[in-house]
């Protein structure tokens, strides 16, 4: 990783964001919300990470656009044409941060041609840091700074199957999908968590599948979407192709299924769940 420049670029800069949130989040006065139009929370912290990400990715690419959850919305008559461009979560899970259970992330991610190729997912709290680009592969980064690889796992049938299933949305598809996969797989291990560490849990072989049958946004998704690439796995719609950005004028994901295991059949028992 260290031979790459710009992932040791954006490593920096979602640590930067990171040290901004946790500014934020360590005050003693308390956490002020703000409700955005679609009545999700905002916080000092969001407007903060999402300065110094902007700032950074500027200084480090000025010929590419940012598109951030908290920046203004490009129309889709001047989105449509980029080739490649940043998609930025500042902070992704604001609620599990109003909570503070720590489960919240700076997600950083490059899209090429509307696939997610490379990326950062930082933990502020841990300061633990994902970060992967397709074809060369996906690391583990200690708070101390030290990298270590990692990938994805194979289903291993003597084992229960690892779900992962959101800590603040579930919902009754999901719940299907579980009795699909126990009646077809055995026992399954359910694991509960916030933000987009749901799909790292994934990329470092720590979880098998997770279902979001549930709407999210294209920046909730890609920065973890590159490094779990990175480590052999990928993300799927309901039709079981490949998730992709910038497709369309809105920004929200169809539902998805990210696994660890692509070449494991998936597809029978996501749509058993869907009928």
């Amino acid at each position: 990783m260290h031979e790459d420049q710009q992932l040791e670029a954006l490593k920096d800069i979602a640590i930067a964001a990171g040290e901004e949130i946790l500014a934020v989040y360590n005050q003693a006065e308390g956490i002020d919300v703000t409700l955005k139009e679609d009545d999700s929370p905002l916080t000092d912290a969001d407007r903060r990470a999402h300065r110094v990400i902007v700032e950074g990715l500027a200084l480090l690419t000025p010929q590419l656009p940012v598109l951030s959850e908290e920046s203004e919305l490009t129309d889709w008559s001047e989105r449509r044409h980029w080739a490649s461009y940043w998609l930025v979560d500042p902070l992704d899970g604001t609620k599990e941060f109003i909570k503070r259970n720590g489960e919240f992330t700076v997600n950083i991610a490059l899209i090429e041609e509307g696939v997610a190729v490379s990326g950062v997912v930082h933990v502020p709290v841990s300061g633990i840091t994902y970060i992967g680009k397709i074809g060369s592969g996906a690391w583990k980064l200690t708070a101390a700074g030290v990298a270590n690889p990692i990938s994805c796992a194979p289903i291993d049938s003597n084992n229960p199957v690892r779900v992962v299933a959101s800590r603040s949305h579930r919902g009754e598809l999901v719940d299907r999908l579980l009795k699909a996969i126990e009646a077809e797989l055995g026992e399954t291990e359910v694991l509960s968590m916030g933000s987009s560490l749901k799909i790292c849990l994934l990329a470092e072989a720590r979880a098998d599948i997770y279902p979001r049958l549930a709407l999210t946004s294209e920046w909730d998704t890609a920065a973890a979407h590159a490094v779990l690439s990175a480590c052999g796995g990928e993300i799927f719609d309901t039709a079981f192709k490949p998730l992709r950005y910038n497709q369309k004028a809105e920004l929200l994901n169809p539902f998805f299924i990210a696994v660890a295991d692509p070449a494991y059949t998936w597809e029978p028992l996501i749509t058993m769940a869907m009928q």
